[in-house]
């Protein structure tokens, strides 16, 4: 099986997160140019400070420098996921049933690429909104980004 430049980054820096009491959220690593940017979402049981953030870009930076994975010049950035954050699996979405979700997807499907509805459940590699109380269900392969809608 044929792992993404993502996977095989997130394999490497999970420890090196996990290792300062965090748990990995998520990373990216789009390019810009030709400069590619390395974003590291890290969370804890009491939320993340920026002095947490600042050690594990230290430690992150130390270990790929090290390990010179990522050819050619990039960027490292570290920050929790926020309130409006981004999920990587349907895993991490199981704790927010009950709240409100936008998911893009790549094609759209019956019309549409972006959903906003109730999360009301996650089966496997695929979740249900609930759209206006009609249920949508999504594969996670068909998505390009999932979001919590942070409500006040």
């Amino acid at each position: 099986m044929h792992r993404t430049f993502e996977e095989t980054l997130t394999e490497l820096i999970r420890p090196e997160v996990e290792g300062t009491g965090c748990v990995l959220w998520g990373l990216t690593a789009p390019t810009k140019g030709k400069k590619r940017i390395i974003r590291i979402y890290i969370d804890g049981e009491d939320g993340v400070s920026i002095d947490r953030c600042a050690e594990v870009s230290r430690l992150v930076g130390l270990m790929l420098e090290v390990e010179d994975v990522i050819p050619g010049a990039y960027t490292l950035e570290v920050s929790s996921p926020g309130l409006d954050r981004r999920f990587f699996s349907t895993a991490q979405m199981r704790d927010y049933v009950g709240r409100k979700m936008t998911a893009r997807a790549y094609e759209p499907i019956e019309g549409r690429r972006k959903f906003t509805g109730e999360l009301t459940g996650c089966e496997g590699d695929a979740f249900t909104l609930d759209i206006d109380g009609e249920p949508v269900s999504l594969a996670w392969t068909d998505v390009k980004e999932v979001r919590l809608v942070h409500e006040f």
